[in-house]
């Protein structure tokens, strides 16, 4: 088994800081004196530029500094937090990333061009400081020197784990007059020196102006983990009562031998919380969940080999190996499931970033954060998303003095939403806008040729010619929108999906667009059919229930293709006839009537064989313009079944029901 790249770890872990930072930038927009949010933004970029220096990307440490430098600043009181302030360390952020991805690209252009903007932000705040922050204790710093001795050992595997001990020295000079004497007597013979083991400890005595919390940053990424004691030997203060030669640190974390036991039993406390949260890198999971997926296949042949079988013995193996495949696949669909709040997250930069691009006044509202979805569904719809946000932000929300001239607050609401129904979860944008003008729509569509002048079409199907490749009723392109690109992709990824889009949108009150996505995109409950001599598998989630269709019902609705449920007309698909088995019909044939959203569609079938555990495969390249079909599936006995396309079947049997009522 290999060890991790240090290096790559080091990435993975500095990309969730970033996260962190930019959380509590954006946060501290909503309060600026927030003291708290100060102090973790300062932190954050703190442990950031330590442990960047630490695995050499001395760029993005240096240009981190700056930002940490900064906000030290507005820690102690010295400037308040402005708006222009978080703003600059949010640009300053984005190109944090840009260092930690290609430390070696050529960034001093962009690093100087954001550090100027950086210190206007800072020396251009002449506002008073906040309370909050003004109160912060900084009498420490205020004057005198003081002498400190610190004394302090890491882990004998720290550099192994990506610690530079050089690093945590270079810091403390930064701070003051340092002199160190590195303590070796535990240092072992050659012959059992292990090169990446650290036997050295160090004893410093530093002189500076800086108060004992700055020391104690010094070791704040690797604190847990260590031995430290800090000890205030001296103090020069002028014009003051000298201090006694040694003064008690209350937070120094201090090591002696009567304390040992209790020491250790805290490190196992905290390593043991540590342990709680594996790291797995996500091809694993999806190699494992291939695994699965192929084991579930194979139960499902030994499941049919052992029912023809007279063995008891067999059978009763045959059962408990299915009880077991079971239990694994539930706990591996578990593992890749994501709460959405690490998809929602993401906007909040977004709607900052486009409130002040647009002068919108904009509040970001999300709900249902903690709905689960798979992995991969997470990851495809960011782009969609995103779309579909800048859309409501452009298209949808007001100015404010529009807003206020309506009746309406100046600032504009978008709410996202998730909740999980059944075997769906439903993602939900609402903005309180003005809302779709039905008008420029159906004139754009008329103008481009989409749609016939005059053409009759339902409230839905007009919405719906928003998702239209290049359509677009902005009136200039900008550089939110205006080029006919973005919502056709939004339509192409959910559908690739397996999923629906339904559009809401009342004038002058704003739109609502739903995503309607399978929770999984791996293994599905399905119902397995038969038409002609072929099976095939329809996604239980879409199926709301079965019906019988006699020969003589099928005889009778011939020509109109509509059966009556519930005081209400459904069209229906002859799938016999739309994959042209050539097989006369059954005498019973069955009607499984699907759904999307609020559309309906019966599909006639010879016979439905029962559920079936569905380990989804994708469809050749040969075969990707094949609507019908979503995929295809490995059956007990080795055969192949399709799955079918749920979004185009409705949508097939709705054209159809148009072109039937229109003729009628």
């Amino acid at each position: 088994m290999t060890n991790p790249d240090p290096i790559s770890v080091f990435r993975t872990e500095a990309a969730e800081l970033l996260e962190q930072i930019e959380s509590g930038l954006l946060d501290l927009t909503r309060s600026l004196d927030d003291r708290d949010r100060i102090d973790a933004v300062f932190r954050g970029l703190h442990t950031l530029k330590g442990s960047g220096a630490m695995f050499g990307f001395d760029a993005l440490a240096a240009f981190t500094h700056h930002c940490e430098t900064a906000f030290d600043r507005v820690r102690k009181g010295d400037v308040p937090a402005t708006h222009e302030l978080v703003s600059a360390v949010l640009s300053a952020q984005d190109h944090m990333r840009a260092l930690l991805e290609t430390p070696n690209g050529d960034h001093d252009a962009m690093s100087a061009a954001l550090l100027d903007g950086l210190h206007r932000a800072v020396n251009g705040a002449g506002s008073p400081v906040p309370a909050a922050v003004a109160a912060a204790p900084v009498a420490e710093a205020a004057g005198g020197l003081s002498e400190w001795r610190i004394r302090f050992s890491l882990p004998v595997n720290a550099m192994a784990n990506g610690t530079n001990p050089l690093g945590l020295l270079d810091e403390m000079r930064d701070l003051g007059e340092c002199r160190i004497v590195a303590d070796t007597a535990k240092v072992p013979e050659l012959s059992a020196l292990e090169p990446r083991d650290i036997h050295i400890s160090w004893d410093v005595t530093l002189k500076t102006e800086r108060p004992r919390a700055d020391i104690e940053d010094v070791f704040i990424f690797v604190m847990d983990d260590m031995e430290l004691e800090i000890t205030e030997v001296a103090v020069e203060h002028p014009a003051a009562e000298a201090k006694p030669a040694v003064t008690p640190i209350a937070k120094a974390v201090v090591v002696a031998e009567r304390d040992a036991p209790a020491v250790q039993a805290a490190n196992d406390s905290k390593q043991a919380k540590s342990a709680e949260n594996v790291r797995v890198p996500a091809e694993r999971l999806d190699e494992m969940m291939d695994r699965v997926g192929e084991l579930v296949i194979a139960q499902s042949r030994l499941t049919q080999l052992a029912g023809t079988a007279t063995d008891l013995g067999l059978r009763s193996v045959s059962e408990e190996i299915e009880r077991l495949s079971g239990e694994l696949r539930d706990t591996m669909m578990v593992l890749r499931m994501m709460p959405v709040a690490s998809l929602f997250s993401r906007f909040r930069r977004l709607v900052h970033d486009l409130s002040r691009e647009t002068g919108k006044e904009i509040e970001l509202i999300t709900e249902g954060e903690s709905t689960e979805v798979d992995k991969t569904v997470i990851d495809r719809l960011a782009d969609p998303l995103v779309h579909l946000v800048r859309n409501s932000i452009d298209h949808g929300l007001e100015k404010p003095e529009e807003r206020i001239a309506a009746g309406k607050g100046a600032k504009g609401r978008v709410i996202l939403s998730a909740h999980q129904t059944g075997g769906e979860v439903i993602i939900t944008i609402k903005d309180d806008g003005r809302g779709i003008n039905r008008e420029r729509v159906r004139a754009k569509a008329e103008a481009s040729g989409i749609i016939q002048p005059g053409a009759t079409l339902s409230d839905q199907d007009l919405l719906q010619l928003i998702f239209q490749p290049g359509f677009s009723t902005a009136q200039a392109v900008t550089n939110l929108s205006g080029r006919g690109v973005g919502m056709d992709v939004v339509k192409k990824t959910v559908e690739a999906l397996r999923g629906t889009i339904d559009i809401a949108s009342k004038p002058g009150e704003g739109s609502v667009v739903a995503l309607r996505i399978p929770l999984t995109l791996a293994i599905i409950e399905g119902l397995l059919v038969r038409v002609g001599q072929g099976c095939y598998v329809i996604p239980l989630s879409a199926v709301e229930e079965c019906l019988e269709l006699s020969l003589e019902d099928d005889l009778r609705s011939r020509g109109r293709s509509f059966i009556s449920l519930r005081d209400s007309l459904v069209p229906f698909l002859r799938l016999r006839e739309l994959f042209r088995t050539g097989t006369p019909p059954d005498p019973y044939q069955k009607v499984v009537v699907i759904s999307t959203g609020s559309e309906r569609v019966g599909l006639v079938v010879d016979q439905i064989i029962g559920d079936h555990q569905t380990v989804i495969k994708s469809m050749s390249k040969l075969h990707h313009d094949v609507d019908t079909f979503s995929g295809a599936t490995i059956l007990g006995d080795g055969s192949v079944a399709l799955i079918l396309d749920v979004t185009h079947l409705v949508a097939a049997g709705q054209q159809q029901e148009a072109q039937l009522r229109a003729a009628g």
